[in-house]
């Protein structure tokens, strides 16, 4: 399968950088709400997005936080993000219980 955030990388660098992380998102998101049968139209006014706004995301990958998450609350996504920030797990702790 292609890898669309592949595709978007700095050929220069080993991790994606952020215009990377934006260009794959905004792909994401455009083919996720084409196949949702939605047009740019109608997704602005369901979601309480401008259109500029969200032209703008599609095309540049800019967009608000907000704006983003009433996006992905259109489209049934909005739990993608209960993970972004999350905390791994603390291996001092587990390395604990293996001393004892």
């Amino acid at each position: 399968m292609y890898n669309i955030l592949a595709s978007c990388m700095n050929p220069y660098s080993l991790k994606p950088l952020p215009s990377d992380i934006q260009a794959s998102l905004a792909n994401k998101f455009r083919v996720l709400r084409k196949a949702q049968g939605y047009s740019q139209e109608e997704t602005a006014k369901r979601s309480g997005v401008s259109l500029g706004s969200l032209k703008r995301f599609e095309n540049t990958g800019q967009i608000s936080l907000e704006s983003l998450l009433k996006l992905s609350h259109l489209l049934d996504r909005l739990d993608d993000f209960k993970t972004v920030f999350a905390q791994g797990e603390d291996m001092k702790q587990i390395e604990k219980l293996f001393k004892s």
